[in-house]
């Protein structure tokens, strides 16, 4: 019988050549970027440099469809039938139909890569779940991720195996959702890489406004840098309250929260209004390529003060590059940095100020927790990644029947 027009060809059977195929949700790459798809980005980069699995990518949108096979790294590919977002969720929502397998064909391994994993008619599943936010803070998420402890229980009572980024989370995940822990893995992501310096120069021109580095208030030479969406699990108030102390001490320090408006944004704008040094924070809006290199380069210190985080890129990224970094101590962030930062209570304002200041004044202390932290980051790859997910696949896979 002749297969359909436009039904993706099966892929061979990896029990001819042992290689594992695996169809991973690239959906997180449209639009914006988000930790989610920097996650993806850096896990498919390290998996397509393997011979050991042949890994393809899918989307699930309708009208941006077309535009996925640009945003893949090099040696991952997609081929699919169009997969109309709205009607599908609902769909699965319901029931386990369709399987993900009419739109790609074959397969022994899907990976869910955001909290959701499609339902399949013979393929191993395997859901990544970042954090657990919404159950910890349900009153800081959105309706739409309130959806998402339903959607992960059913996939776990159906056999989906769970990929958590930390240590931290994976305990969670096993105690929550009653998952065997052998059936919990936790794969540390890799550090994003940030574009390259200019050929040639060295440090920041923070006048140099075309580069995407916003120029600093009158009086002000260097800052201190806080990068994610504003939402409330950030807890940029506390940030904005806390620099008020620190710009009392350092006259020449200004604030830059870099990062678009999440939902819940009243708290900080509230916080903003009320500050006294109102002057000397800026808020440059999302930045990434040269624009986010530049500034997370030239800051004297990065503040991570979140309520909670179950991973946590911006200060792996900061550590890698040489700046110091102030964060609470809230999820997995002490799993993560290690003693490559100083940690503070969450919510603790007076004791996150005091640090900033002492990140500020610089000396033997400082030298010594930046040398700490390009050691802590070297220790997390994406091919250290990748290696990590194909074990889990491949177990995945054997629990399911496969031949691995």
């Amino acid at each position: 019988m002749c297969k359909a027009r436009g039904v993706p060809p099966e892929q061979p059977a990896s029990a001819a050549n042992n290689r594992l195929s695996v169809e991973f949700d690239a959906t997180p790459l449209l639009g914006r970027p988000t930790g989610v798809g920097v996650f993806c980005t850096g896990a498919l980069a390290g998996l397509a440099g393997r011979d050991d699995v042949s890994v393809a990518a899918y989307a699930v949108s309708w009208r941006r469809r077309k535009v996925i096979d640009a945003l893949l790294p090099r040696g991952i590919g997609s081929g699919q039938r169009p997969m109309p977002a709205r009607p599908l969720h609902a769909a699965w929502a319901r029931g386990s139909l369709p399987p993900l397998e009419w739109f790609v064909g074959r397969t022994d391994v899907v990976h869910g890569s955001n909290f959701v994993v499609p339902p399949t008619r013979a393929a191993a599943r395997v859901v990544t779940v970042h954090d657990l936010t919404v159950i910890r803070f349900p009153e800081l998420c959105d309706a739409p991720t309130l959806a998402y402890p339903g959607l992960i229980r059913r996939a776990v009572a159906e056999g989906a195996w769970v990929h958590t980024p930390s240590s931290f989370v994976a305990d969670e995940v096993a105690v929550e959702f009653g998952v065997d822990p052998e059936r919990v893995r936790a794969v540390h992501h890799g550090v994003p890489e940030l574009a390259p310096p200019p050929t040639g120069g060295a440090g920041v021109d923070h006048a140099v406004s075309g580069a995407g580095v916003p120029a600093l208030p009158a009086g002000c030479d260097r800052y201190v840098v806080a990068i994610g969406t504003v939402e409330p699990r950030k807890d940029y108030p506390l940030l904005v309250k806390a620099f008020a102390a620190v710009a009392a001490e350092h006259p020449d320090v200004a604030l830059l929260i870099v990062g678009g408006d999440g939902w819940g944004m009243a708290p900080f704008t509230e916080a903003l209004d009320a500050s006294p040094v109102r002057s000397r924070i800026l808020r440059p809006g999302y930045l990434d390529g040269a624009a986010l290199a530049a500034t997370l380069r030239g800051a004297s210190v990065l503040a991570y003060p979140s309520r909670y985080e179950g991973f946590g890129f911006p200060p792996l990224q900061a550590m890698a590059e040489g700046v110091p970094v102030v964060a609470t101590a809230a999820g997995a962030v002490p799993e993560v940095v290690g003693d490559g930062a100083w940690l503070v209570p969450p919510g603790d304002g007076d004791t996150l100020a005091d640090r900033l200041v002492t990140a500020l004044n610089g000396g033997p202390e400082v030298d010594a927790l930046v040398a700490r932290g390009r050691e802590r980051a070297a220790g997390f790859s994406w091919d250290a990644c990748a290696a990590g997910l194909i074990a889990l696949y491949r177990d995945a896979a054997r629990s399911n029947g496969g031949h691995r």
